[in-house]
């Protein structure tokens, strides 16, 4: 997201396009315009807004290249967080169905899905989102301006009415595939899939990071027939012996994957059909097969050169096309700021998105001068067995404190829930990195299992108050829950022992 502040400005019409500017006067017609109506924008401008200030939010959605739009609220609203767990939780039901007969329920068979009915709960839902978003901006008396926006100088603000190659919004990103043959033409992205009419049917998914898992998770959970390309490791950034309790899990449950493989090109068959050609990079040969859909999750890019940075001389990363920003979210230029996931160094979460607009708008408005914390924020990754953690990885406590200074306590235990239902609990697994000396601070939780965002976010609060192993030891658990394995850890990795939790 991007905030201009500092001024005031004054829309001006033109045959094609809007521009804020200044008068003869020197005054301008808006304290702040935020470009890009996603969940921090809208959080900045609102509060903004709240503190006196004259706010105008543009924002404008570029359709994928299928055609799919959507309204105001951004990625997470429309086609990320919201839609995602909805997904998801249709998928967490079928194997409830599943568990039900375990535990006395009569359900006769055959139990099918059907993708129309939850395809079009799930978007009216998002719907009433959009309008809500609207409704609180007039609300507010926040100004919503359904255009695109770019820089003509540091001060004015273009808003273009319609879309043109040579002008984007900056918010809008695509995914890194246009350069495989028949991708664009024939694949989805995410911003596609919850939008879709009918069932994908057999899906190919290409990429693995937390995106591309949990569209393949709840597509299997669903009964979708699903397959993941992946190219080298999934779930980058995360801690890796995580991930592959994720992944071996995912595919116990029917998710099939193709490691190491990386796709050639797509071609349509005359039947319909697409016929997917990848190398493995394992074995050096060519191998196909074919797909009712191919769904691109392989990362998105920002697209910053259609705002006109260049031209005020906002500073960008030519690597990332992020823009380099600084603690308080400001960039090379005085009375521009960047926060969200266009920020480089930045986490890609919406609630960090939403709180970094709401502090900035408190700041610009001479309220306060407190500054957004980056550390220890947790996430959950909704794959069939979710995955959610906080602090750093075993990896990233290795890279910063060495080997001999961390210690890893952890257990491999079984959701009460998992036993009557006679469910695979292998791979329901937690791990504390916590500094081997002192009072041991803990560096790092994390936990697979069932409602692993619910677990995690007590205990995220308790990693930026400077919890200890102590302090988790002494917590008294609920019984009897997965969270209160939790406070149970006792065996190290170091140890070499047995880490199955058996019994109370």
């Amino acid at each position: 997201m991007a905030a201009f502040f500092k001024s005031r400005h004054r829309w001006k019409r033109t045959s094609c396009f809007t521009i804020l500017t200044r008068n003869l006067t020197g005054k301008y017609d808006y304290d702040l315009v935020v470009i890009g109506g996603g969940s921090g924008g809208l959080a900045c401008s609102k509060e903004a807004a709240q503190l006196g200030q004259k706010v105008a939010v543009l924002d404008y959605v570029e359709p994928s290249a299928k055609g799919t739009k959507w309204g105001l609220g951004g990625t997470c609203v429309n086609v990320g967080c919201i839609p995602k767990k909805l997904m998801h939780q249709a998928a967490l039901l079928g194997t409830a169905v599943k568990d039900a007969r375990k535990y006395g329920w009569k359900i006769k068979d055959p139990v099918s899905h059907d993708w129309e009915t939850m395809a079009e709960a799930v978007q009216n839902h998002v719907r009433s989102l959009n309008w809500g978003h609207r409704v609180q901006l007039k609300d507010k008396k926040v100004k919503y301006l359904n255009l695109k926006g770019s820089l003509l100088d540091e001060h004015t603000v273009r808003g273009m009415t319609k879309s043109g190659k040579e002008v984007g919004c900056f918010f809008i990103t695509k995914n890194h595939h246009n350069r495989i043959p028949g991708a664009m033409e024939h694949g989805i992205t995410s911003d596609d899939i919850f939008w879709l009419k009918e069932a994908p049917g057999k899906t190919l998914v290409v990429g693995a990071s937390y995106v591309a898992l949990e569209c393949a998770g709840f597509l299997t959970g669903i009964g979708q027939d699903t397959k993941v390309m992946v190219r080298s490791i999934a779930l980058r950034g995360f801690d890796q012996q995580m991930a592959g309790l994720v992944t071996d899990h995912m595919q116990a449950y029917g998710t099939r994957f193709a490691w190491g493989c990386v796709p050639q090109r797509v071609d349509k068959l005359p039947s319909g059909a697409l016929q997917v050609t990848w190398a493995d990079t394992r074995t050096g040969k060519e191998e196909t097969d074919s797909f009712d859909s191919v769904l691109w999750a392989v990362g998105r890019a920002p697209e910053a050169k259609a705002l006109g940075l260049d031209k005020v001389g906002v500073e960008v990363n030519r690597e990332t096309g992020k823009i380099v920003v600084g603690a308080d979210e400001s960039t090379s230029v005085s009375n521009i700021y960047a926060f969200g996931d266009i920020g480089e160094g930045r986490p890609e979460l919406t609630p960090t998105a939403v709180k970094a607009g709401r502090l900035l708008a408190r700041r610009l408005a001479g309220q306060s001068t407190q500054l957004m914390d980056y550390d220890n924020v947790a996430t959950t990754v909704f794959t069939p067995l979710e995955y959610s953690c906080v602090g750093l990885s075993e990896e990233e406590a290795v890279g910063r404190h060495g080997q001999d200074a961390i210690e890893v306590y952890h257990a491999f235990y079984k959701p009460l829930e998992f036993t009557v239902a006679e469910r695979d609990a292998s791979q329901c697994y937690i791990k504390v990195v916590c500094e081997r000396g002192g009072e041991q601070r803990i560096l790092g939780l994390h936990y697979t299992g069932p409602n692993a965002g619910e677990v995690m976010q007590g205990f995220s609060l308790a990693l930026r108050c400077g919890a200890t192993l102590s302090h988790l030891k002494e917590t008294v658990g609920i019984h009897p829950t997965c969270a209160e394995e939790l406070t149970k850890v006792s065996i190290t990795k170091r140890s070499g022992l047995d880490a199955t939790v058996t019994g109370c």
